[in-house]
């Protein structure tokens, strides 16, 4: 199997983390930061892995799972974000990805992830409780996400103040 993995993440320090770490663990890794940088890169290599950030800068990451998939169908891909939310995990699915992982994860949970690339027939299907903060939570970011994670836009279209979805959005880890 081809142990070649790329990383596609907008935070340099994040991403050099991420790489040494792979690196250890035998994989050879390459970074990008962007689309167009990933378009380069599937131009000269074939990696068998990659990891994408939803959010990169002012860029969807989906973007890049979608011409990842496109480059190659075997392609093993997990997105990681720190916006996760059920719309934006269907999409990553449905663009190609194999598993998405809210942040903070780190390379067990990543290495995991491209393990269980098969779905789980037998996962339990009971209802499971939903907090309020969770729920508000995921319509802060869907609204975050319609005004191109612009705060002072979101806070207007919320009837909140823009300082007091700043402090929300620093209660959790974004990213």
């Amino acid at each position: 199997m081809d142990r070649q993995l790329l990383i596609v993440e907008d935070d340099e320090a994040f991403a050099r983390t991420l790489k040494r770490s792979f690196e250890r663990r035998g994989y050879a890794v390459l970074l990008a930061d962007s689309l167009e940088s990933v378009t380069e890169l599937l131009a000269k290599e074939r990696p068998g892995y990659a990891v994408v950030d939803l959010k990169l800068g002012p860029q969807s990451g989906l973007a890049c799972v979608q011409a990842l998939h496109a480059h190659d169908p075997a392609m093993l891909i997990v997105v990681l974000t720190g916006f996760a939310s059920i719309a934006t995990a269907v999409e990553a699915i449905k663009l190609g990805a194999t598993h998405y992982l809210a942040k903070p994860s780190n390379t067990d949970d990543i290495e995991a992830a491209f393990a269980r690339s098969a779905g789980n027939p037998q996962a339990p299907l009971g209802p499971r409780p939903t907090s309020i903060k969770t729920l508000e939570w995921e319509h802060i970011h869907e609204v975050l996400k319609e005004c191109d994670f612009n705060i002072s836009e979101a806070a207007r279209r919320l009837g909140m103040h823009r300082r007091t979805l700043a402090r929300k959005l620093a209660k959790r880890q974004v990213g």
